[in-house]
């Protein structure tokens, strides 16, 4: 903590420091088209998205207006194999049918001006709740609140860092300054806060922090019966980033992933046990064959050699989660697309220097549309464009000259560790004091230095992961796991030297609590032991 010049705000932050909601870009006109909703009686449909920053934001969204007062609200969310990224024009139907007034959009919109214009002219009016990057020119909405506005100029910079549903939770902490929301009764929609920035990968700092740290003890508490019951099927007992990247938010996005995001909504809004209990055991069941197909996805890419360029780009009947793999495993920036009604839709993933955002605006005249983060996207292509699209953000990553990116993915050591008995119960306690972990605020990670291997074992029905034991120089048992373990890592035994990176996590047995490794770099330090 003290390399990472943490404070004390840090540490223990508090909520009163958290931004004034109303300085955000057009806030004082989204609030006052709500309330105007709210006296007219009017209907208002929210406009989200399928992965977990949409889903969260979208119940975030429903739950304020009711809070405020809105009579009726509906939520509509794309369809992830029909409707590809952003706003779908079938909300000027849906408008239309249900005599829907005003649509509040969450997590999209910054970039649907040609929807936003069909909704105006059948006379419903917008406004646009987002956090993606923004064109020059905003769409003809009531409001446009996204921090990520070019003419916006924040006092704090962290706000510009929030997800889709931290934007949509600044506008229910505007309905409490504007007295339409009673004072407290937002930070119950915190839970959901939390999973949305943790899930889309969000930098952890200034407004996020504040807003993940109390996240944190709400979710812990949550009147939210799917949550409760999703924990319990994804046996949670001690709220942290791996229990939501890992657990949590894997079968949330697995609904609109390999069905419908719909499912996922109805988890965090039932108000039925028995439906909590069985849609936390449906996307429990959707995530397995996630995992199956991702498998299988990445093993025919492999076999079809298709990952030769220095940004990947698949068109195929594939997994969007083979997505993470790819980079993962071939150190690359990736796309993968797949068939849609009008066309190809597809995601990217990056690190380091290489900025989809603007990879994106280098390649307009080659896609329909798109947009997203510097680190994540989402985009659209004309039926064939795929190669097209290669050849273009191929040309354009090789034209910015980027040297070792690599490097960006490789596992740097926090503190250097020579004593593993140093590794306790209460240590760790004191790590756990900057969870949630993201972006700005990595896990921090060790250098087990020279340290010696004294017990080896391979697990699994393959073989393929490892379990070391390991004394450092005060001759202490520490224990180590590498799950999917590199091939050469598998040859370490009994009597090599190893350096080994490693992130610190409880395990309890029969009641008694240790601390192990997971493994995420290791080096021989004699390589005369293979």
């Amino acid at each position: 903590m003290q390399k990472r010049g943490i404070s004390d705000d840090f540490l223990k932050p508090k909520y009163e420091d958290c931004v004034d909601p109303l300085l955000l870009p057009d806030m004082e006109k989204a609030v006052e088209r709500i309330e105007k909703a709210v006296k007219n009686g009017e209907k208002v449909l929210v406009y989200g998205d399928y992965d977990v920053d949409g889903i969260t934001a979208s119940a975030v969204m429903h739950d304020a207006l009711k809070l405020a007062g809105v009579e009726t609200v509906d939520i509509m969310l794309p369809n992830r194999f029909k409707d590809g990224y952003g706003m779908s024009k079938k909300v000027v139907q849906r408008a239309s049918e249900d005599k829907i007034s005003l649509v509040v959009t969450v997590d999209c919109g910054s970039m649907n001006a040609e929807v936003v214009d069909e909704l105006n002219e059948n006379g419903v009016d917008v406004v646009v709740t987002d956090h993606h990057e923004c064109p020059e020119k905003l769409p003809k909405a009531v409001a446009v609140v996204n921090p990520k506005r070019q003419d916006f100029e924040a006092g704090d910079s962290s706000v510009r860092e929030l997800a889709g549903v931290g934007v949509a939770f600044e506008l229910a902490r505007a309905l409490v300054k504007k007295k339409m929301i009673p004072e407290g009764q937002e930070k119950w929609l915190m839970d959901l806060v939390l999973i949305g920035t943790v899930c889309d990968s969000m930098r952890m700092v200034g407004e996020n922090r504040r807003f993940c740290f109390f996240g944190v003890k709400v979710l812990q508490k949550t009147r939210r019966l799917g949550l409760r019951e999703l924990m319990r099927i994804c046996k949670i007992d001690k709220i942290d980033t791996e229990a939501i990247g890992f657990r949590i938010g894997p079968r949330l996005n697995a609904a609109g992933r390999m069905r419908d995001a719909e499912t996922a909504l109805k988890l965090l809004m039932t108000e039925s046990r028995t439906e909590a209990a069985n849609l936390a055991r449906e996307l429990d069941l959707l995530n397995q064959e996630r995992k199956s197909r991702q498998v299988a996805a990445v093993n025919e890419i492999e076999k079809r050699g298709m990952t030769d360029d220095p940004v990947i780009v698949v068109e195929g009947d594939w997994h969007e989660g083979v997505l993470g793999k790819l980079v993962e495993e071939y150190k690359r920036p990736a796309f993968v697309f797949a068939g849609v009604e009008d066309g190809l839709k597809g995601s990217g993933r990056s690190f380091g220097e290489f900025d989809l955002a603007l990879a994106l605006r280098a390649c307009r005249d080659v896609i329909v549309g798109g947009g997203g983060h510097a680190a994540a996207c989402g985009v659209k292509l004309a039926k064939g464009g795929t190669e097209q699209f290669r050849e273009k953000v191929n040309e354009y990553y090789r034209g910015l000259n980027l040297a070792s990116q690599e490097r960006f993915l490789e596992a740097e050591e926090d503190i250097s560790v020579y004593r593993t008995g140093d590794f306790s119960v209460e240590f760790l306690e004191e790590v756990r004091q900057l969870e949630p972990f993201g972006e700005g605020n990595e896990e921090p990670v060790f250098l087990l230095k020279d340290v010696y291997v004294c017990d080896a074992m391979k697990m699994g029905e393959t073989g393929k992961h490892l379990r070391l034991t390991v004394w450092g120089e005060d001759k202490k048992e520490f224990k180590a796991v590498a799950f999917g373990a590199e091939q050469e890592w598998l040859k370490v035994g009994f009597g090599c030297r190893v350096d080994m990176w490693v992130k610190i996590v409880e395990n309890e047995w029969r009641g008694r609590k240790s601390v192990e490794g997971r493994i995420i770099k290791m080096t021989l330090v004699d390589d005369e032991v293979f």
